[in-house]
């Protein structure tokens, strides 16, 4: 039982998961940089990741340690694909405030 407090395998899991859905559209944004719905496109995308985040929330019962772990892949998965170091910081903040 004591283990199953370390077992952040779900959460790294979605991190990265999360991490990859922000990069796809974010790709396709940077592609259109010159439509004037970007912010608005923006706002949609947060809104869509903070959903994916409460559903995950609603079903699992996450400790500080897994929610670290969570945070650790989404950040390091966007800092992987080249992200600027400031902008995953940020993204990253976003996440673990939602938390």
């Amino acid at each position: 039982m004591v283990f199953n407090w370390f077992n952040a395998k779900e959460e790294k899991i979605f991190g990265s998961s999360l991490a990859d859905f922000y990069l796809e559209r974010h790709k396709t944004e940077a592609i259109n940089k010159n439509n004037k719905y970007v912010e608005r496109k923006q706002k949609e995308l947060f809104v869509k990741m903070l959903q994916q985040l409460e559903s995950f929330k609603a079903k699992h019962q996450s400790n500080v340690y897994k929610k670290a772990q969570l945070g650790n892949a989404f950040k390091w998965r966007l800092m992987e694909s080249g992200l600027s170091t400031e902008h995953v910081d940020q993204l990253t903040r976003w996440l673990t405030r939602q938390l």
